[in-house]
């Protein structure tokens, strides 16, 4: 029985990375206008930020500048990556719940 569960849990990685190969092509995928204003209102918001007096901030508009930063480049990532994104621990997970079923 173990022998089993060994060779369906190879075939199931052997395949899976079929999958992975084939995600981390480059792709030309073009922009609808609406992302493309959206990537250009946040590089716009960008150069703002770069050109702003940070001398005179304080420690929480600083930090919240910071956290500003953060998420415009989790979306800008999220628009022109397309958006899917699956952390090595969802992966594990989801592995051990297959063995596990």
């Amino acid at each position: 029985m173990k022998k089993l569960i060994y060779i369906t849990f190879s075939f199931i990685m052997l395949f899976s990375t079929a999958g992975f190969a084939n995600a981390t092509e480059k792709t030309d995928k073009t922009l609808t206008t609406e992302q493309q204003v959206k990537l250009t209102q946040f590089t716009n918001r960008v150069e703002e930020i770069r050109n702003l007096d940070k001398s005179n901030l304080t420690r929480t508009e600083k930090k919240a500048l910071r956290s500003e930063l953060q998420l415009m480049k989790k979306q800008a990532n999220a628009i022109s990556n397309g958006g899917i994104y699956l952390s090595v621990t969802a992966l594990l997970v989801i592995i051990v719940i297959l063995l596990i079923l």
